[in-house]
């Protein structure tokens, strides 16, 4: 299947996420911080990435915002994060994210579905 980074400072969550996205099939990697991904990404080189916007060190948007989602061959970024309509995910859509995921919202399986559908559009994109 594909590569996901899963970026969250919950390690409940992100333990769950891996597992989840694991089962699916995907090759996982975490990391507890943005500071922590950018060091990820480079050699791990993700199809995907599932970025949390609030979090100690980095955050999400520093991360995107110190990550060039331009020069990374159509990495997709989901934000997952419980602030709906907020200025930080604005400011994460202008800065490439391609989709928000509300956590408080998304039961496990649909979290595999959804991941699922952005990676198929990942790949006729760049058919």
């Amino acid at each position: 299947m594909a590569k996901v980074l899963i970026v969250e400072d919950d390690k409940d969550l992100n333990n769950a996420y891996t597992i989840i996205l694991k089962k699916a099939g995907h090759t996982v990697e975490s990391a507890l911080n943005g500071k922590i991904a950018l060091t990820a990404v480079k050699k791990f080189k993700p199809d995907l990435i599932l970025l949390d916007l609030l979090m100690p060190i980095m955050g999400g948007l520093e991360f995107l915002q110190n990550y060039n989602l331009d020069s990374h061959n159509g990495v997709k970024v989901l934000i997952f994060t419980n602030m709906e309509n907020s200025p930080e995910v604005n400011e994460a859509y202008s800065l490439g994210a391609t989709r928000c995921i509300i956590k408080s919202w998304t039961a496990p399986q649909n979290l595999t579905k959804i991941v699922n559908d952005v990676l198929i559009s990942r790949k006729k994109a760049k058919s």
